[in-house]
């Protein structure tokens, strides 16, 4: 019985060393793909600087019409809700990623300029003044629990010349973006205050983005 319980106890003691086949290995569980709602290929470059590429892209075909009297803020956090819910419904296995930036001025709203003109009014608006980025980002499991983030960052342009603006509507940087304009191209060198996430402006924020990818499991370390 004696030499059982030596025979036992030194047993126990190889198992916890380094090299024994006996020491359970324990392997972090599968990850779930990640599905990016968006067809913005900003986005991606973002994700790619965490070191993040998306297994899918989905992008979501949503009604982003602002309701009545609905602030920016929370028609960010809504349609990032919204396009997200979206591609879960049409990809329930993965790990849903959606986020939605709008550019408000006051309680006003500067959505993508349908065309030259309505670019000009959003650039004669923010121009000399301060206004606020705001973007809505959502993450649903495949079991549904959501998570999300509504990040704010604020921001002033200089005053802008005739040929400032005439330049930039020569370009394509107005297009297809929210408040008709890029912080990552010409209008950076406009901005003479920020304050928040560089990220959020050009449209989505890391830091916040990344946290919750960590929670979910996804995202390690």
């Amino acid at each position: 019985m004696v030499c059982a319980r030596a025979a036992f106890a030194a047993s126990a003691r190889y198992a916890g060393r380094p090299g024994s086949s006996n020491v359970a290995v324990h392997s972090p569980p599968e990850r779930p793909p990640l599905v990016l709602a968006s067809a913005s290929p900003r986005r991606r470059e973002l994700l790619a600087r965490i070191g993040v590429t998306p297994d899918r892209v989905l992008p979501v075909d949503i009604d982003e019409t602002p309701r009545k009297a609905e602030l920016p803020r929370l028609l960010a956090a809504r349609l990032a809700r919204e396009k997200a819910e979206a591609a879960h419904a049409a990809a329930p296995d993965a790990l849903v990623l959606a986020a939605d930036t709008v550019v408000g001025v006051g309680r006003r709203i500067l959505g993508k300029p349908a065309d030259a003109t309505e670019a000009r009014r959003f650039l004669d608006l923010l121009s000399g003044r301060r206004h606020r980025v705001m973007t809505g980002i959502c993450l649903i499991r495949p079991d549904g629990k959501r998570s999300e983030r509504l990040v704010t960052t604020i921001l002033a342009f200089q005053r802008l010349t005739e040929a400032q603006i005439a330049q930039h509507l020569d370009s394509d940087e107005w297009q297809g973006v929210a408040g008709g304009y890029q912080i990552q191209k010409r209008a950076e060198a406009w901005t003479r205050f920020l304050s928040g996430s560089h990220s959020n402006v050009v449209g989505l924020p890391l830091f916040e983005t990344a946290q919750l990818l960590r929670g979910a499991g996804w995202l390690r370390p």
